[in-house]
């Protein structure tokens, strides 16, 4: 992806940006490969949800807040569920029903269900982007569990 701005100075939108190798490292998720070393630092988890923009974290509602109850991971239940497909919501909801359900079979379910995703290379992006909108909070004060 570029570091191409507007006349503003703000970035343009990342179908703007993002090049044909750009494109063609997040089809095949190899961009995923460099988190193995916050894996291995003990930063991250394997399982988990997606660690987000920082900017994001006054945004988050009481609930969302609940994520942060685990480490965050390279691949989670909402990625397993829908990936960037899914609304913020929807995100949301999958990432504090894995930390509600934190279990080994959970996981081991979690970590089959992604090499399925990943040979499918669907929903990779949310309708109309090439990644995901930015997250701007939540319209509801508490989330669906």
């Amino acid at each position: 992806m570029t570091d191409a701005k507007n006349a503003q100075g703000h970035l343009l939108p990342d179908s703007l940006r993002l090049t044909a190798v750009g494109k063609f490292v997040r089809k095949t998720s190899l961009d995923e490969i460099p988190q193995l070393l916050n894996v291995i630092k003990g930063d991250m988890s394997l399982i988990g949800p997606r660690p987000l923009l920082p900017e994001y974290l006054p945004l988050y509602n009481k609930e969302q807040k609940r994520r942060h109850e685990v480490k965050p991971g390279i691949t989670g239940w909402a990625q397993v569920n829908g990936r960037n497909a899914i609304s913020w919501e929807e995100k949301f909801n999958y990432d504090v029903w894995y930390v509600d359900h934190l279990s080994f079979l959970t996981d081991v379910r979690i970590i089959l269900l992604t090499f399925k995703k990943n040979f499918k290379t669907s929903n990779i992006a949310a309708e109309g982007h090439v990644t995901m909108p930015t997250f701007t909070g939540s319209q509801n004060e508490n989330i669906k569990k």
